[in-house]
């Protein structure tokens, strides 16, 4: 095997077992040299929860050399994101700006090994990327970096302001819109992705050829973006309501010494648009879950692949609940294999015992590429659950076809008492605010946890 592609390979491997939850990669089998990466916009910053995807495209003496890397999360060329993350894709890394072949205005040759070199990779050019989107991201500028007059601290306000509504409307709403046929007015495109049923023999023929299909645009990142939106759907309405109350509707953006025509990011907030839109996306997506039942039972009648799968692991998983004498108990839902109804029993000893709460499991008939959808129908006040009941958990992607670790994380979510602080479960705001906050404030979360599970057994 070709050396480059042996290390390209390898770093997408370590990337996609990696728990990261901030990065994705992904690439078509038969092209590894072109990938794609999707970077979550860190918490407490103007991207916060943003999807921003990037273009790399590795060449054949990598990693002796750079790879190119372009944004590709622009508004079709309009927009400038960053400083550094111009409105064409060029995106200007300090040090790796010359070396990726990509222009910066300010002159920089790079101190002595500063340079790129063959220990850097994918996952360092990510974290890079990551970085410039920060808390001020109007310092990253070459010159700004020390500016605190009165006009530059009412710029960096400005300019955070546009960023986070910018954020919420082109990575996040427009793109949602797009993958869900969600129309300027409001009205849903029917398709396979928002409801109508189709043949589940012919989505399944459709699956085994999709790879071979050049022509079929490329997405690895549409079903993650749709569950992290579930994931983050209060966090994008609070940054709403936040920035209602910081701007009026129509107001223009305020342009930025930095930017000039084609390389800025010009326009007008309107929070009350975004918030309608925001809600329209969440509707769809509830409507596409639940279509998947009916999709589901069509495929259990033409028993395709995915329904005997699932109808096989819904035995296994029943099994080894026995077997490990669980008293959670798990049952299909009208017989049908891609809707599950478990019934988990609180944990002994915890603020969880003697909770008695049911969640919903739906599969989609293009399981596993359409990851399973989870939702607590019994109300909990939980850092880890959002206000809807979607859990926040990770199953590993390359146990992302078995049910039962999709179980065990859901529970392990649910029952870890002393979990590392990570930003990037933040799934309810208050909830999540509560359990890092003060010892009061954890008292409280503690009080209010108990106080959903003894009303789950009302």
């Amino acid at each position: 095997m070709d050396q480059s592609v042996f290390r390209i390979t390898k770093e997408l491997s370590d990337l996609q077992k990696d728990s990261d939850l901030s990065l994705a990669v992904a690439c078509r089998d038969v092209d590894v040299r072109n990938v794609k990466a999707l970077i979550i916009g860190p918490h407490e910053t103007p991207y916060e929860f943003g999807f921003f995807e990037f273009a790399f495209v590795f060449n054949k003496e990598y990693p002796r050399k750079s790879p190119q890397v372009q944004a590709t999360t622009t508004n079709e060329g309009r927009t400038r994101f960053n400083p550094n993350i111009y409105a064409n894709g060029k995106v200007c890394l300090h040090p790796f700006d010359l070396v990726l072949g990509l222009t910066w205005h300010r002159t920089w040759r790079g101190e002595r090994g500063e340079q790129w070199s063959a220990a850097q990779g994918l996952e360092s050019i990510l974290l890079s990327i990551q970085s410039l989107m920060s808390m001020n991201p109007y310092e990253n500028e070459p010159g700004f970096e020390d500016a605190k007059e009165a006009h530059d601290k009412k710029n960096q306000k400005n300019y955070v302001q546009k960023i986070r509504h910018e954020t919420i409307r082109i990575s996040v709403v427009h793109r949602l819109e797009e993958y869900l046929g969600i129309n300027p007015d409001g009205t849903v495109t029917p398709d396979n992705a928002t409801g109508e049923i189709v043949s589940a023999a012919s989505t399944e023929s459709d699956m085994d050829t999709l790879d071979e299909e050049s022509c079929v645009p490329f997405e690895p990142f549409k079903d993650l973006c749709k569950r992290r939106f579930l994931w983050y759907y209060d966090s994008y309405m609070a940054a709403v309501e936040k920035g209602k109350l910081e701007v009026k509707d129509n107001e223009s953006f305020a342009r930025m010494p930095f930017e000039s025509h084609g390389n800025g990011m010009e326009g007008k907030f309107n929070y009350t648009e975004l918030e309608k839109r925001l809600k329209a996306i969440k509707a769809a997506l509830d409507v596409e879950t639940e279509s998947w039942a009916a999709e589901g039972l069509q495929a259990k009648a033409q028993e395709t692949t995915v329904a005997v799968n699932l109808q096989r692991q819904f035995e296994q998983v029943v099994e080894h609940f026995k077997r490990r004498d669980l008293a959670h108990s798990i049952e299909l839902v009208g017989g049908n294999p891609f809707v599950w109804l478990v019934t988990y029993f609180g944990k002994p000893m915890t603020n969880l015992d003697g909770g008695l709460f049911r969640i919903k499991l739906c599969f989609s008939p293009r399981f596993p590429e359409e990851q399973p959808r989870a939702r607590f129908e019994t109300k909990i006040f939980h850092h880890r659950i959002a206000a809807d009941g979607t859990p926040c958990y990770y199953a590993p992607p390359s146990r992302r076809e078995d049910v039962r670790t999709h179980l065990e994380a859901i529970i392990d979510a649910l029952e870890e008492e002393s979990p590392p602080y990570d930003p990037r479960t933040l799934v309810n705001p208050e909830a999540f605010k509560l359990f890092w906050g003060s010892v009061d404030d954890r008292r409280m979360y503690n009080r209010r946890l108990r106080r959903s599970v003894q009303q789950s057994m009302e």
